[in-house]
């Protein structure tokens, strides 16, 4: 049987784009295993956050989540967020789940307060705000819009 060298030569062509395809994928995927303070926040409603997913300050990604299991006793989210370690958290950080625009993906972000005390690894954040779906927003709306004005 023998082969057409346009055959050969297009076949190795396509083996060095999927190539290519792989090595960009692999290079913005940001593949990597932070090292930092880990601390916890609670949420009763985290919408859709994944593990791996930004932790953001000011829209500059700062960290991780690194892991989220339930609460057996208070049925809340306790999320395990990796900080970068040159980056201080004070006390009184708030932290909350919002969504990349209305298909977008699913991050943390930290709101930093005034507090001099620093959070350290290991610590919780005390103030949390959860997850608001676009459903929960239409819902209130709706239900201000309807409501009783006497």
């Amino acid at each position: 049987m023998k082969r057409n060298p346009i055959e050969t030569m297009l076949g190795a062509v396509v083996l060095l784009v999927a190539g290519m395809f792989l090595f960009l994928a692999y290079s913005t995927a940001q593949i990597e295993i932070r090292d930092g303070i880990k601390i916890e926040a609670r949420f009763l409603k985290v919408g859709g956050l994944q593990v791996g997913s930004d932790v953001r300050i000011s829209g500059v990604n700062v960290g991780t989540v690194e892991s989220q299991r339930l609460d057996l006793e208070t049925y809340e989210a306790k999320v395990l967020l990796v900080i970068d370690k040159s980056v201080s958290i004070p006390a009184d950080t708030v932290a909350a789940i919002v969504g990349d625009g209305l298909l977008g993906s699913k991050y943390v972000d930290l709101r930093p307060g005034l507090s001099s005390k620093l959070i350290k690894g290991g610590e919780s954040l005390e103030r949390t705000v959860d997850f608001q779906s676009l459903e929960d927003l239409v819902g209130e709306i709706m239900f201000l819009a309807t409501g009783d004005e006497s």
